[in-house]
């Protein structure tokens, strides 16, 4: 493998029923210290039953259906007479320089929370879908791949909890009544970017807890390195990227970073991606391994980050 800009871990230890304990910290601390300095990882010889074709083709399935059959899909910011506002699709903005579409979908059979479901964004909102004769085997596969990144972001959970120094039960509360949400993403090209166009999607950290991002060879991924230079994340076959969120910066302490990254264009090419948010439940109080910070209630946390979000403007 040629040289990174980023820290390779190799889960391969991951995918035995029996884990060795020393290979389970050794792996532990090789996560922990990667997320310590540069907030980003390349994860390889993952645990999942998806291969990156596999990925992207459900993505790329769901932009090729019609407009105003993905419209039906739009969050009410985009079509008011839709009630989900949380979950579902959203259009790129055109002369913005986040330009992207999007399609979110969150874990199957969660139960509608009654006090989320009257504020203006519904953190707990049903997924809505396509229908099966317009997406055949959509749904079914998406909720599976789904769930096997929320195993997995379980899984890394532990492992951060030991780099921590703490038990690896100490975050599995936040698997009670998670939200996580996937999102299939879609850049489209431009053959000739105008200057406040040569980003597709603008310098930010992520929110929440932990971010697994599949990406294809388009690349345009960049990354703030420690030294304050934007570097290249480039594609990297077979692997998936990880990187911390504001909210487990603060539950580390400190230790670990989010990291601020964006998108460069890549001009006249289509660029997909399909990140994972690992979110907690909404009424979870998420604490930092220092006790002396005070715990935060995660639903609050992203409803006040939401407001910067153009998917979510003007809804009160």
């Amino acid at each position: 493998m040629p040289e990174l800009p980023l820290p390779v871990i190799d889960l391969s230890p991951l995918a035995s029923l029996h884990t060795d304990a020393t290979d389970t910290t050794r792996l532990a601390t090789h996560l922990g210290k990667a997320l310590e300095t540069d907030g980003f990882a390349y994860l390889i010889n993952v645990p999942l039953t998806f291969g990156h074709d596999k990925v992207f083709s459900l993505a790329k399935a769901f932009f090729r259906l019609p407009e105003d059959e993905k419209l039906c899909l739009a969050k009410k910011r985009f079509q008011r007479n839709n009630s989900n506002t949380y979950r579902g699709f959203f259009p790129a903005q055109n002369g913005s320089d986040n330009l992207k579409e999007g399609f979110e979908m969150g874990p199957s059979g969660l139960p509608v929370t009654s006090g989320w479901a009257r504020k203006p964004i519904n953190l707990t909102e049903a997924s809505v879908w396509p229908t099966e004769s317009s997406a055949p085997g959509l749904r079914q596969d998406t909720e599976k791949l789904h769930g096997e990144l929320q195993d997995l972001s379980s899984k890394l959970l532990s492992l951060l909890a030991i780099a921590l120094g703490k038990e690896p039960s100490c975050f599995e509360h936040y698997l009670d009544g998670s939200v996580s949400t996937l999102r299939y993403l879609h850049y489209p090209a431009i053959n000739s970017p105008s200057p406040h166009q040569e980003l597709c999607c603008t310098p930010h950290t992520d929110s929440g807890i932990l971010t697994l991002l599949h990406q294809d060879s388009t690349g345009g991924l960049e990354v703030l390195s420690p030294d304050a230079r934007w570097v290249a994340a480039p594609y990297v076959p077979g692997s998936l990227v990880i990187n911390i969120g504001d909210l487990m910066a603060k539950v580390s302490g400190g230790r670990f970073r989010a990291t601020h990254h964006r998108v460069r264009s890549s001009p006249g090419k289509d660029r997909y991606s399909v990140p994972f948010f690992f979110e907690p439940g909404v009424d979870c109080a998420v604490h930092s391994v220092r006790e002396d910070d005070q715990a935060v209630i995660y639903g609050e946390h992203v409803l006040g980050k939401m407001q910067g979000w153009v998917e979510f403007q003007d809804l009160e």
